[in-house]
């Protein structure tokens, strides 16, 4: 039995987020069923993180079990043969049999796009979210600085649920939060990079950025909101489109 770990590349706009779902398009289920085909065996395949619907990866990491002799560079052409253009298999090779894209992750970086021109081109609406108003970028660079550390992040957790092993603890740490300005694509840019995320966290994050970017907050206000433990005093959850993962790293 090999163990193989995959990078991939995907535009997330059409599917229903990373976790297989019954009836709809997910990375994961499109995964399956292409290794399916390619292999002629089922195989489970695991991420190192349940991307939302409609947000976007350039380097996710993904592992699967398969008895196939396929080399791994071929392994990576039939696949993309095999997917739909919008799911790129970037690299494959053999790891250990005990590694686990999921439970090996040391951090995971996302970055998120607002742009701010008065127009959003239609090459770039699929992953970007478009801002067309005022925003105080020094105050959200400042704001963006709060979530360094170790925090519980409940304020931040969808309020649709976690899965079980988050219910556990909400607790993470970032090991670093910034926003920075592009003149150049008049874009202010999220990075944070972190051990793990909740679920719609980065998102949460960010639209209360923007709330602190309107004026609606301040950035003291987020250790305040932080301590709350309560979704209801952060800012509404930024659209899915302008996120992406950027980086997953292991030890």
């Amino acid at each position: 039995m090999r163990n193989i770990r995959l990078v991939l590349a995907y535009d997330g706009t059409d599917f229903h987020g990373w976790q297989r779902q019954p009836a709809v398009p997910t990375i994961q289920g499109c995964l399956e069923e292409a290794i399916q085909k390619l292999t002629g065996a089922s195989a489970q395949v695991y991420g190192s993180g349940r991307t939302d619907a409609g947000v976007h990866a350039l380097h996710q990491v993904a592992n699967f079990q398969t008895v196939s002799s396929i080399p791994c560079p071929n392994l990576v052409k039939a696949l993309n043969d095999l997917l739909p253009p919008t799911v790129r298999v970037k690299a494959a090779d053999e790891v250990a049999p005990t590694f686990h894209a999921r439970y090996d992750v040391r951090s995971k970086t996302y970055r998120y796009r607002i742009l701010q021109t008065p127009l959003c081109s239609p090459f770039l609406c699929r992953f970007v979210s478009h801002h067309p108003y005022p925003l105080d970028r020094a105050r959200m660079a400042q704001a963006a600085q709060f979530f360094q550390g170790e925090h519980d992040f409940t304020s931040f957790a969808g309020a649709d649920g976690q899965d079980d092993e988050e219910i556990q603890s909400m607790v993470r740490v970032i090991f670093r939060s910034r926003l920075v300005w592009r003149p150049r694509t008049s874009m202010p840019v999220y990075e944070v990079t972190g051990n793990g995320f909740l679920r719609h966290m980065v998102r949460n994050m960010v639209g209360t950025l923007i709330e602190v970017g309107r004026g609606k907050l301040a950035p003291c206000d987020m250790p305040r909101i932080l301590a709350a433990r309560d979704r209801t005093q952060a800012g509404p959850t930024a659209p899915a489109q302008g996120l992406c993962l950027v980086k997953v790293e292991y030890a």
